[in-house]
């Protein structure tokens, strides 16, 4: 039997996705093992990380400054921008390396029955970036489950009268897929045979 104090660590890792009580014992015991080494790094990363946090005022996304990295690359393509719900939507279509444009973060999708509305949401912020100029298209990459696909029409009719391209993610994605779960080669098929809306 661990103390209660090595109790609480593995309870508060079990509540992180993918890791239930099992694994979070595991994991506390090789850290526990390697306190000199990566348990103190894996708490100085905590900490540094808890104490820079931002959110990028510029996109939503989640880094040590802001605006981000990503909006602060003036390598990136200014002039696309692909709309997603979640900052973990963003780090998967960026882990894939295929996407050279900038990013906007819905921060959810519409939803009726959880009273989600649209000025819930980002919307208004993305509509701005695109009045503001420079934008010629936007690429709504949301995930392919009912919500999702509601939110993308949404974002697409009000972005109807502005001179601005509205592409989205191609059809295939699995139906109730979320783009975390998908793999670099599915979400490089998606990229690539994006289309129009509409």
């Amino acid at each position: 039997m661990a103390s209660q104090e090595i109790e609480n660590l593995a309870s508060a890792l079990a509540r992180l996705p993918g890791l239930g009580p099992r694994s979070a014992r595991r994991a506390v015991l090789w850290l526990v093992k390697r306190r000199e080494t990566a348990l103190d790094q894996l708490l100085g990363a905590m900490a540094e990380v808890r104490d820079k946090l931002v959110e990028c005022p510029v996109c939503g996304n989640i880094d040590t400054r802001a605006p981000c990295g990503i909006c602060a690359d003036h390598r990136r393509d200014a002039r696309a921008i692909c709309v997603v719900e979640d900052v973990s939507d963003l780090w998967a279509l960026d882990r894939a390396k295929l996407f050279t444009g900038k990013y906007h973060v819905l921060g959810g999708r519409l939803s009726a029955l959880d009273g989600v509305r649209p000025e819930d949401l980002t919307i208004g912020a993305l509509l701005e970036r695109v009045r503001d100029g420079g934008v010629d298209e936007i690429v709504l990459a949301m995930n392919a489950t009912l919500e999702g696909q509601t939110t993308a029409h949404y974002i697409a009719e009000r972005l109807e009268d502005l001179p601005v391209r509205v592409t989205q993610l191609a059809h295939g994605l699995p139906v109730g897929g979320e783009l975390d779960y998908l793999d670099e080669g599915t979400l490089a098929q998606a990229l690539r045979a994006r289309r129009p809306v509409g």
